[in-house]
């Protein structure tokens, strides 16, 4: 089974609001789209959005990596080979973690066809439902307020809270007001983007415990260089702290965890460069009893649903942060996972379960 083709596309979609975080505004999902041919006709997808202030990719980057780097790297190999091919993609270009990721879905998405096994299974087969939560973008306490209320009523029972944009104080003030409109019985888990410093951080998490804010967890509260401050967190509050751009990679995963600098890890492919990486820093947590929650970028459903079936196929990964598709005005694909309300379904097609995507 050898590569014979390996082309880009590009992909922009409109959120159908934006989307609010201490770093970003994102009013609109781009993406360098990935195909992977092989000459047994088996056809791989992949996807790549650019997140400049956390990968440090853009679209021209992602584009030039892929087919002026990877591209005439990979096109001839046999894909039946492919620890030899994980090794190169990482081996032959430093960072560019996002375009390693695309390229990463799509071989991954052949293997698991050519073994007639939806992608899940190929890894593990652990499960092949889970359950997102619903991103509340950064904005005035009373408009988050709103939001929360929304989203609770639609059926989401954890709601992820994006503050550190503003003051601590006006911070503990949006949390306070979503408690008050969508009571106790709702999970609350606060992303701070590295908004705070260790020692304000220590500070406004333990005011949200004296106020019994009943906060699940915080994310990456500090910055992401700052592993003794994220530790400093860690240690002198309750409250469970989990890294996110903090780790990028299995080495990076291994300092966190050797230093226990956070309680748990978020595993993202745009950021790990894609599965194979992201299962070697999930099997570290797993070795270290730190349990791991996959999450993403604004991607549409096609990165999505490679994300959504590694998250499924591993017992260790207990949390899920799939919702940027239901941001989205349109989607790009026909098959892959499916939404109903919170609860994500895993296709049990071959591979990612892609039917079609729509290339302009």
């Amino acid at each position: 089974m050898n590569i014979v083709q390996l082309e880009t596309f590009r992909v922009s979609v409109p959120l159908h609001t934006p989307f609010k975080t201490a770093l970003r505004t994102v009013h609109t999902a781009e993406a360098i789209g990935v195909r992977m041919v092989c000459d047994n006709g088996i056809t791989g997808w992949g996807e790549a959005p650019p997140t400049l202030v956390i990968t440090g990719d853009s679209l021209k980057s992602i584009e030039s990596a892929i087919l002026d780097v990877l591209k005439p790297a990979l096109v001839g190999r046999c894909l039946l080979n492919h620890e030899s091919i994980f090794q190169d993609i990482h081996k032959i270009l430093v960072g560019n973690h996002s375009a390693k990721a695309a390229v990463d879905m799509a071989v991954y998405d052949c293997l698991s066809q050519h073994s007639r096994l939806p992608l899940y299974q190929y890894l593990g087969g652990y499960r092949n439902t889970l359950e997102t939560d619903y991103t509340v973008s950064v904005n005035s306490p009373s408009e988050m307020a709103e939001d929360a209320l929304l989203y609770s009523m639609m059926g989401f029972n954890v709601l992820k809270i994006k503050v550190g944009k503003d003051e601590i104080g006006t911070d503990i003030k949006r949390i306070q007001a979503i408690r008050q409109v969508i009571g106790d019985s709702i999970k609350i888990r606060l992303d701070a983007n590295q908004g705070w410093e260790a020692k304000a951080a220590v500070r406004a998490i333990r005011k949200m415990e004296d106020l019994d804010l009943n906060i699940e967890l915080v994310e990456q509260p500090v910055p992401a260089h700052d592993i003794e401050g994220l530790k400093k967190v860690t240690d002198n509050v309750d409250t469970p702290i989990m890294a996110d751009e903090s780790v990028f990679t299995p080495q990076q995963a291994f300092q966190v965890l050797k230093t226990r600098s956070a309680d748990l890890i978020n595993i993202k492919l745009m950021k790990a460069g894609g599965i194979y990486q992201a299962h070697k820093i999930n099997t570290l947590a797993e070795i270290c009893g730190v349990e791991c929650m996959v999450g993403s970028m604004i991607e549409t459903r096609l990165g999505i649903t490679a994300a959504a079936h590694f998250a499924a196929s591993k017992k260790n990964i207990t949390r899920f942060d799939f919702d940027a598709p239901l941001m989205l005005s349109d989607d790009i694909i026909a098959g892959g996972i499916q939404y109903k309300g919170r609860t994500i379904t895993i296709p049990d097609a071959p591979g990612l379960g892609v039917k079609s995507v729509q290339i302009h």
